[in-house]
């Protein structure tokens, strides 16, 4: 049976669950200061690699061997990313799990 989950409204809100070894990630907005403080034009953007992982598929969640959760901050390599057109600011990716290079964690 279909999990179906209800906003606010009580209308049914459509979900996106990644299958196989992938996962789905929020990318972080893009930069619009340099270090050094400098501003960039709206139209010049230092991209980032860089997201939160909203879900994870269920065979990455069963599979030990993938330290990765759902709220990881992780470092991403782009090039196999599946934009989700799900929302106006096109933040949200499909990533396999073999082009997570990284997870931020605390000490």
């Amino acid at each position: 049976m279909a999990d179906t989950k209800k906003d606010s409204l009580g209308k049914n809100l459509e979900i996106v669950e990644p299958i196989g070894k992938r996962v789905l990630i929020r990318k972080d907005e893009d930069k619009k200061v340099t270090k050094g403080g400098v501003h960039l034009p709206d139209k010049i953007e230092i991209p980032t690699l860089t997201g939160r992982v909203v879900t994870v598929s269920a065979e990455i969640a069963r599979n030990e061997d993938y330290p990765i959760a759902q709220y990881d901050r992780v470092l991403f390599n782009p090039k196999h990313a599946i934009p989700v057109d799900f929302e106006g600011d096109n933040r949200l990716f499909v990533v396999p799990i073999e082009d997570i290079v990284a997870v931020f964690r605390k000490a």
